[in-house]
């Protein structure tokens, strides 16, 4: 079973600035349409799509996902589902599962907790992600079985998310005079400050990220996750190739 078949239909609720939904585009050939609410980054995606060519591919939109009203093969969501809020969860899984075909299949990346329901950092909430939350999966499984969503995998994340922070963080440092420039000091320690906060939340408060797979059929995906290693290993060597 291949699950990135050329040509394939997938959504990208929350697209950012389009790599996702041009990298889907590229190198497996997906037809993607990718929604914002941003204008400015609806703006950016497609500037990228015309740079490369890829308009008859990639179709950027600014849309409310609870707009949708078509069926897809794929749903992908990275990095937008800590901005829905959970009184809204029962209506982001009733539209995933409204707009994915019978076999098809959704995955939803998010920052999230080990420790269960809490609070967003006051500080956070002011001045970086007014509205975010990164919930814990106690929180998000209801809303998926509710949707008549089967949970077809789940990973956990654990330090990984702390090294990219602290990446981040380096290269912040590393152009903070640049920043400063575009900005001010008072952004600059600002920003210091929330990426080495996140960097310890990830390594000792219990935040974390988790990918969920979602289908509506349980013969949506393989029984094993051989098929990424296998797809992963014929791309390293198609690259090799070239």
């Amino acid at each position: 079973m291949r699950l990135d078949r050329p040509g394939i239909s997938v959504l990208d609720i929350g697209s950012g600035w389009g790599g996702m939904a041009l990298t889907l585009a590229r190198e497996f050939g997906a037809r993607v349409t990718g929604i914002t609410l941003s204008e400015e980054q609806l703006r950016e995606s497609r500037a990228r799509a015309a740079a490369e060519g890829l308009q008859d591919r990639v179709n950027f939109e600014l849309m409310d996902y609870r707009a949708l009203d078509e069926k897809f093969d794929r749903i992908v969501s990275v990095g937008m589902f800590e901005h829905v809020g959970t009184r809204n969860y029962p209506d982001y899984f009733a539209t995933i599962k409204r707009c994915l075909r019978p076999d098809g299949v959704a995955l939803l990346h998010s920052i999230g907790r080990f420790g269960g329901p809490n609070i967003t950092n006051a500080w956070i909430q002011k001045y970086i992600f007014p509205g975010g939350y990164s919930p814990s999966l106690s929180e998000v499984l209801p809303a998926i079985e509710q949707a008549g969503l089967f949970t077809t995998d789940i990973e956990i994340l654990r330090l990984h998310y702390a090294k990219t922070l602290a990446h981040w963080r380096r290269r912040f440092c590393a152009n903070r005079d640049a920043i400063a420039a575009l900005y001010d000091e008072r952004f600059c320690r600002m920003f210091e400050f929330y990426l080495s906060g996140s960097e310890l939340a990830f390594r000792f408060n219990g935040h974390m990220n988790f990918q969920i797979q979602l289908s509506p059929s349980l013969q949506g995906v393989p029984l094993t996750r051989d098929y990424m290693f296998e797809a992963e290993r014929t791309r390293e060597m198609m690259r090799a190739a070239e």
